[in-house]
């Protein structure tokens, strides 16, 4: 079993920044895939970044590319979202995820963060 507890969301004004961070507890293996996912009020929670925990390898989604990064600390069994040029469209409750590989099931869940960004 795996725990993931998400911290650093706030409220921010449009064009700041954040750093979101999710701390795996328990047993992970090499092949993880660790991933954020967002949901805003009223619509389905949507995929927004990926990161590969034994190569580090990332995939984002359109609306954040070039402006959010996925990193990990292996060290710290930490994984990270720096998040930046903020929009009102990002206002949504951010969720850490954990596949046991890369066929993409989210098996584990974090119990996710609020990030609101001010117009």
């Amino acid at each position: 079993q795996v725990q993931l507890v998400e911290s650093g969301g706030g409220l921010v004004q449009t064009g700041g920044s954040l750093r979101l961070s999710c701390a795996a507890s328990g047993r992970t293996f090499s092949s993880y895939v660790m991933g954020w996912f967002r949901q805003a009020p009223g619509k389905e929670r949507e995929f927004v970044a990926r990161i590969t925990w034994s190569g580090g390898s990332t995939y984002y989604a359109d609306s954040v590319k070039g402006r959010f990064t996925i990193s990990r600390d292996n060290a710290k069994n930490t994984v990270y979202l720096h998040m930046n040029s903020l929009k009102p469209e990002d206002t949504a409750v951010y969720y850490c995820a954990a596949a046991r590989d890369n066929r993409l099931w989210w098996t584990y869940w974090g119990q996710g963060t609020q990030v609101t960004v001010s117009s």
